[in-house]
Order: C-alpha cells, then sequence, then structure tokens
C-alpha cells in the first residue's frame, strides 16, 4: 500500500485506484475532485502525451467521427484556455493556422495566435480575422458559462455563448466550413438547431467518450457551411454517414 500526499492531504493506492484522505482544511467536494483527477485515465494520458487538459481527447474523438481537422488550414478556437485543443490542431495539422481567444491567460504554444480578451469585445470578430489571413475553415468552442446550480439558468448562459459562437463562426467561415460548440445535456434548443441547419448542411449532437459519464456537456457539430449572403454558396459534399439528424 503506497501513501500519496497532496495538497496538506493524503491518500493510499490499493489495486491501482488511488483513494484521497480527508483533510481538514479541504471540503469533501474537493476531496471527490482530487480523487477522481488522480484515478482519470484521460488525466494521466494527457500528462504523459504532454497535453495540457483532458480535454484534448474530446476534440481528438470528434475529429476520428466527424473528420473535422481534414485539409483545415485556418482554425479558429473560442474559450480556448489553457489550450488543448490547440495542440491537437496542431497535432494534426502543423502548418494550419490557429488563432486563440479567451477571457483567462493562455500561456504560450508555438505556432498559436493568442488573445487573452472577452470574446463579447467589439474588435473581436476582427482581430481575429486579421491573424488568421483568411476565411477559416473550422470554428471551435469549449466556451462554457459558470454553474449556479439552476438547471435553467445554467442552460440560457450557456445557450448564450453558444449562439455568441455561432456568429462569430457564421462571419468567419469559409463555404463548406465546420463549427463545434459544448452545449448542455439535451443539446441545443430548438431555435438553435434551426438557425444551425439554415446555416450548416449537417448538424449532429455528440459525447465524445472523454466527456466523463456523469457531465451534463455535450457538443453540436455542424458541418457544410452554406456560405454568407455575400457569398457564394459552395459547400463540399458532406461525409458519408452524415445527416442533419441529432444522434
Amino acid at each position: 500500500m503506497t501513501t500519496v500526499k497532496s495538497g496538506g492531504g493524503s491518500g493510499r493506492s490499493q489495486g491501482g485506484k488511488v483513494r484521497v484522505l480527508t483533510a481538514r482544511k479541504r471540503k469533501n467536494s474537493s476531496n471527490r475532485w482530487l480523487e477522481r483527477q488522480l484515478n482519470d485515465p484521460y488525466v494521466k494520458a494527457a500528462k504523459a502525451a504532454g497535453f495540457r487538459s483532458r480535454a484534448a481527447f474530446k476534440l481528438a474523438e470528434l475529429d476520428e467521427r466527424f473528420g473535422l481537422l481534414q485539409h483545415v488550414t485556418r482554425v479558429v478556437d473560442l474559450g480556448a484556455a489553457p489550450g488543448g485543443w490547440c495542440q491537437i490542431v496542431l497535432k494534426a495539422r502543423p502548418k494550419a493556422v490557429v488563432v486563440a481567444i479567451d477571457i483567462l491567460p493562455i500561456e504560450p504554444i508555438p505556432g498559436v495566435t493568442i488573445f487573452q480578451q472577452d470574446i463579447l469585445a467589439d474588435d473581436t470578430e476582427a482581430l481575429l480575422r486579421d491573424a488568421l489571413g483568411g476565411s477559416a475553415d473550422l470554428v471551435l468552442s469549449d466556451m462554457a458559462a459558470n454553474t449556479v446550480g439552476h438547471k435553467m439558468t445554467d442552460h440560457i448562459r450557456t445557450m448564450g455563448l453558444v449562439e455568441t459562437a455561432l456568429a462569430v463562426a457564421i462571419d468567419l467561415l469559409r463555404p463548406g466550413g465546420a463549427f463545434v460548440a459544448k452545449v448542455l445535456a439535451g443539446g441545443a434548443d430548438p431555435a438553435l438547431v434551426g438557425e444551425l441547419k439554415r446555416h450548416f448542411a449537417a448538424v449532429k449532437h455528440a459525447k465524445p467518450p472523454a466527456s466523463r459519464a456523469g457531465s451534463s456537456e455535450w457538443y453540436v457539430v455542424a458541418q457544410g457551411f452554406k456560405g454568407r449572403a455575400d457569398e457564394p454558396p459552395l459547400p463540399p459534399p458532406v461525409p458519408d454517414g452524415m445527416d442533419d439528424a441529432a444522434d
């Protein structure tokens, strides 16, 4: 049996699983979070691979299913901190132009242009467009509002961020481009799904395996951007197996 000390407390490893012992200055919820982190295979795999967070695997799994990173040359990552999704993009497409933005600081990532700024700032879209040097092939959003524990309030706040991300995507994407955004359990609401279908050839919901089973997060994946009114509608063929129905 091995004793593991962390944050002033200790844990015990038995049968390969670490159990965190209660510390006087740490809440039970903090103990549960720490124990989950210590036993999470995705956390361990992220550290071994040099990824900044376990969330990197969520994008990798979505890419494996939907082919999001095939042939992309310009990518925008909204709510990018700490940068795991940017790392996955560059791993798949080392020469891609990747632009990241978050209100939180992000440690520099070679090959990524980073802005620490509120996505709602007036000049955000102009900054992103200038940094891209052209229209985006893919707009990613892992943004989520801080939850308050009230289901309806949390849903409304998160959907507000998804709508903001969609507005950015519509402004920046090339025809045929794709958009991915985090939503909560139940997926995007009907009005938002309708808006997505108006602008994209295929819209689906997905929960990648890296999302914890008890988590309420899902992702909406929209592919085949139809273009803006000022652009000719030239979406590429949608990959086999895609349709506009949610899973």
